[in-house]
């Protein structure tokens, strides 16, 4: 073979394992490349903290819409009693609410308080809240530590209702005027009326005791 024709198939030659490599190269950088490792930022938001969606706030209360008045009574600090009233109308008595400021310092009271009955040893109402009697006198009362208010409230025998089923209660649920917080007064001779279209419960304005 002549010297012309052999070096240029070796060029040849050269060139073709030239490309050949070449091609190799980008192959095996195409397998390796193909899904590309994750960088720490990505790593780090894929396990920060999830974001707050509100769910940890608080919930809407009807306090927005109490007025409460100055000085007004906290009601962990208040106790409530069952005292004497004065008798009754045919077919119901009258016995007086008696709340009493247990608290350091003097606080106020002033309105109508929310009662009900409650039993099954648990809190559960027992038929209708109280109505309120607008009638009465509803002062600003001004509780002294140790101090009292106390508002007239009349129960109706349940026997007199047709279609009430009676109940022993075991005591009232009372809620202080202007208050979303209630206590428990004890009272285990009452007879509720689990029926929640009959009102037994008529209660008055609190006034000084």
């Amino acid at each position: 073979m002549p010297a012309a024709q052999r070096s240029s198939l070796i060029a040849r030659s050269a060139t073709t394992l030239a490309l050949a490599v070449a091609l190799g190269a980008a192959l095996a950088g195409c397998s390796t490349g193909g899904s590309p490792t994750a960088s720490p930022s990505d790593s780090a938001s894929a396990t920060s903290t999830p974001v707050d969606t509100g769910t940890s706030s608080p919930r809407p209360t009807s306090t927005s819409t109490a007025t409460p008045i100055d000085g007004q009574c906290d009601t962990t600090k208040l106790t409530g009693t069952i005292g004497k009233g004065g008798g009754g109308a045919a077919g119901s008595v009258e016995v007086m609410l008696v709340l009493t400021n247990n608290g350091s310092e003097k606080c106020s009271l002033q309105g109508w308080p929310g009662v009900s009955f409650v039993g099954d040893g648990n809190g559960t109402q027992l038929g209708a809240a109280a109505q309120f009697d607008r009638s009465t006198p509803h002062p600003t009362v001004v509780l002294q530590p140790g101090g009292s208010a106390q508002a007239p409230l009349k129960i109706t025998n349940a026997q007199n209702y047709e279609g009430c089923t009676t109940k022993q209660a075991d005591g009232f649920r009372v809620y202080p005027p202007e208050s979303t917080e209630s206590l428990f007064v004890k009272d285990a001779n009452v007879t509720a009326c689990t029926n929640p279209d009959i009102q037994l419960l008529t209660v008055g304005a609190l006034v000084g005791s």
